[in-house]
């Protein structure tokens, strides 16, 4: 059963005894408590990370090494669906973290990403070695663990994390330029996975600064990339939109982002900024980042949602449901936090108003938490045919009819990298 929300009244900090200005630091902290939100306080934080860090235990496949696709709810209790290396990777970043922070990790992070590692070494040696063409060395790494422009960007970024000694084998083993060539996600210009590739290229140069001068020939093609799939408001469409490889649907999925494809880039500029701001092609990193985020919370919804599709020419959220758990507690936190570490926009007030929706500030006023499974349940969400009608409305500038409790239900699923990202955005931050 979900349990209750945590109500924790906050009251405004003691003046400091004996110091000037006492009154001016007690006005000051008074003020800021007054624009918390109920949840933005260090316990609240710690026991969602708490709560996550316990709920993946069960989500974690041992004998393969894996964490599942999906953990449902069934008549038969919690069970796993499907094993996934790619919320692997983004999970091991979130539990990383939590070592790093002094705590300890329910699952051993080393084992798992050196097992991840290898798997990527051998298949990359198979591929070499297959002289036939592009398409033929792409489908020889198909039984491969990590066999995709985006997880081998979340593999670098996690190299760089946990063991930047390892960057060189890393580089050694796989010709970026080359994979940028070889894989589908890559050739349609996908924002979200190139977005990963930038980022794990910040993180490998930020980790290891002499390497960073080798890292922005790429990192720079990757910037210019991206910000083709860019429109004038600052938000960002799914693919480019004339990918070759698209097809019909090249075009609309250049126009239309989704959530992913605008907190990514966030993340990704932001830390470029961070990683090769010295670099002429970076100057611009952070602007980027911070129109992006500008863009989603002028959008954000009145109980902080944050919507699930965007117009990337107008920067409208066009497609609003579902709405995601995992945008709320942890993607939106990840982009944000990363964007105001950089000097970038200070987003606190709309990141912790969107948190506020999974402790039952929505649509339904369900508390998403469920405390026996410790997981978040996965979305607030209308019928599939509704979804597509609103969506389309949307596009030629039509306001879809708002939703009314009747029309929404919650689905109860948690997948892992949701959990691994909360981790990962909010352990080690005093939030006060």
């Amino acid at each position: 059963m979900p349990i209750p929300p945590m109500t924790t009244p906050l009251t405004p900090a003691s003046p400091a005894s004996g110091l000037n200005g006492s009154q001016d630091n007690l006005a000051q902290s008074t003020a800021e408590s007054a624009h918390r939100t109920a949840h933005q306080n260090d316990r609240d934080v710690q026991a969602l990370i708490a709560s996550a860090t316990t709920g993946l235990v069960p989500m974690f496949h041992a004998a393969k090494q894996l964490f599942c696709t999906k953990f449902i709810r069934t008549e038969r209790g919690m069970v796993q669906e499907g094993l996934s290396p790619r919320y692997t990777l983004i999970t091991l970043m979130g539990l990383l973290r939590l070592e790093q922070a002094g705590e300890s990790s329910p699952i051993a992070v080393l084992p798992t990403f050196e097992a991840l590692l290898r798997d990527s070494f051998a298949s990359a040696k198979t591929a070499s070695s297959n002289t036939t063409g592009v398409e033929r060395a792409v489908s020889s790494t198909s039984g491969a663990l990590v066999n995709n422009t985006g997880d081998l960007g979340l593999l670098l970024w996690l190299c760089a994390l946990v063991a930047p000694e390892r960057l060189d084998d890393f580089f050694a083993q796989h010709d970026l330029a080359t994979a940028l060539e070889q894989f589908p996600d890559a050739r349609e210009r996908r924002t979200m996975e190139l977005s990963w590739i930038l980022s794990g290229l910040a993180h490998a140069a930020y980790a290891r600064p002499e390497l960073r001068e080798r890292l922005v020939p790429l990192a720079t093609r990757l910037s210019s990339t991206l910000q083709g799939n860019r429109g004038p408001a600052g938000a960002f469409g799914h693919q480019a939109a004339s990918s070759a490889s698209g097809g019909v649907t090249g075009p609309l999925r250049g126009r239309l982002g989704s959530f992913a494809d605008q907190v990514y880039p966030i993340y990704a500029f932001a830390w470029a900024h961070r990683a090769f701001g010295a670099s002429a092609a970076f100057a611009g990193a952070l602007e980027i980042a911070n129109s992006c985020a500008d863009n989603i919370c002028r959008e954000q919804g009145e109980l902080g949602q944050w919507w699930w599709h965007y117009d990337a020419k107008s920067g409208k959220a066009v497609g609003k449901y579902l709405v995601y758990a995992v945008h709320q507690h942890a993607m939106a936190p990840l982009a944000l936090f990363a964007l105001s570490d950089a000097g970038g926009r200070d987003s606190s007030r709309e990141l912790y108003l969107g948190l506020e929706w999974i402790y039952g500030a929505n649509e339904l006023e369900v508390d998403m938490r469920d405390a026996g499974a410790n997981v978040i349940w996965r979305c607030i969400r209308p019928g599939k045919a509704r979804r597509y009608v609103d969506e389309a409305l949307a596009m030629l500038n039509v306001s879809p009819k708002p939703k009314t409790p009747k029309e929404l239900h919650v689905l109860y699923e948690c997948w892992p990298y949701e959990l691994g990202w909360l981790i990962y955005a909010f352990v080690g931050r005093a939030i006060g």
